[in-house]
């Protein structure tokens, strides 16, 4: 009897390790803990990434989706704390929905008191260069510390609200770079709504990107032009904006609704193909985290109708 039942422990035992060990296996990897020291900006850039399930016991290279976090209180490992990213990844790739992917979400804040936001972007006096360090060091440091791989049609990027923002700036101005981009909330604002906008507010979002101190449309200057998302999409050749595949999910009570209408408006203009999604909801996590799903579902679509170009 005693050897009967250590025989029935053991077997249960040996199942339950057996489970543990696939459940493992179908769960990937989420590290928030990363770093690149960058010579652009003389401090260290944080990140969080994820690995699929499988990059562990495999040899081969994946694509890569670059997620950018919201201004204010937003950091950069929102999407997986906040957004629970991780586990719509990994319930996505095992269910066979999307490819499996490498996803990363680099620390765009200034320094830890964030007062002054970077929006992504460089400043205009040229001191902090966000941007310049995401396109020059960023992106090659990924390629050489993962298996990332190196081609346009597998590296895609995208955001909520002030990662938003970037994100289709950044599509605009390095057409080649990225073959989809998927915004939320993307923090888009019209000329009228940037001269209207407090003087506390303009400082802490746009004065070292744009100029300090600029009042009404004075902020419309040369800096803004250049990176102002509304602008871009009017000033950019429309054979480069098609090269790239766009996603804007917007909330109805959201801020930026107009900015992003107006953005979906100027893209059918231009014949642009593109997603406008508009859906009840504001600007907060109740309307971002059921959004997450959809937009992967479009990141891996594209992975996937490029993958046989």
């Amino acid at each position: 009897m005693l050897l009967k039942t250590l025989s029935h422990t053991l077997v249960l035992l040996a199942t339950l390790m057996m489970t543990s060990l696939a459940a493992n296996a179908d769960t990937g990897r989420v590290d928030d803990t990363q770093s690149i020291t960058s010579k652009t900006l003389g401090q260290a850039v944080k990140y969080t990434i994820y690995l699929p399930p499988d990059y562990g016991h495999s040899a081969r290279s994946y694509p890569v989706l670059y997620m950018m976090h919201g201004g204010d209180d937003g950091r950069y490992n929102d999407w997986f704390v906040q957004d629970n990213l991780g586990a719509v990844l990994d319930r996505l790739i095992n269910d066979g929905a999307i490819p499996a992917m490498i996803v990363i979400t680099p620390d765009g804040l200034r320094n830890p008191e964030n007062k002054y936001a970077t929006y992504f972007m460089n400043d205009a006096d040229g001191k902090f260069q966000w941007e310049t360090m995401f396109i020059q060091e960023f992106i090659p440091a990924m390629q050489k510390q993962y298996r990332i791989l190196d081609d346009k049609r597998f590296r895609a990027i995208g955001g909520l609200s002030m990662g938003g923002f970037a994100s289709l700036m950044y599509a605009f101005k390095y057409p080649d770079l990225f073959s989809a981009v998927a915004v939320m909330s993307a923090a888009v604002r019209t000329d009228e709504q940037i001269t209207q906008m407090d003087a506390a507010g303009y400082e802490r979002r746009y004065g070292h990107a744009w100029g300090e101190g600029l009042v009404g449309e004075q902020r419309l200057n040369a800096q803004y032009r250049h990176k102002n998302v509304l602008d871009l999409v009017k000033s950019t050749p429309v054979g480069d904006i098609k090269k790239t595949k766009y996603y804007l999910d917007e909330g109805t009570n959201d801020p930026f609704f107009l900015g992003n209408v107006s953005l979906h408006l100027e893209f059918n203009k231009l014949g642009v193909p593109h997603q406008f999604l508009a859906r009840p909801g504001a600007h907060n996590y109740d309307f971002w985290a059921p959004g997450s799903e959809p937009l992967l579902r479009f990141i891996g679509l594209n992975f996937q109708e490029r993958s046989v170009q």
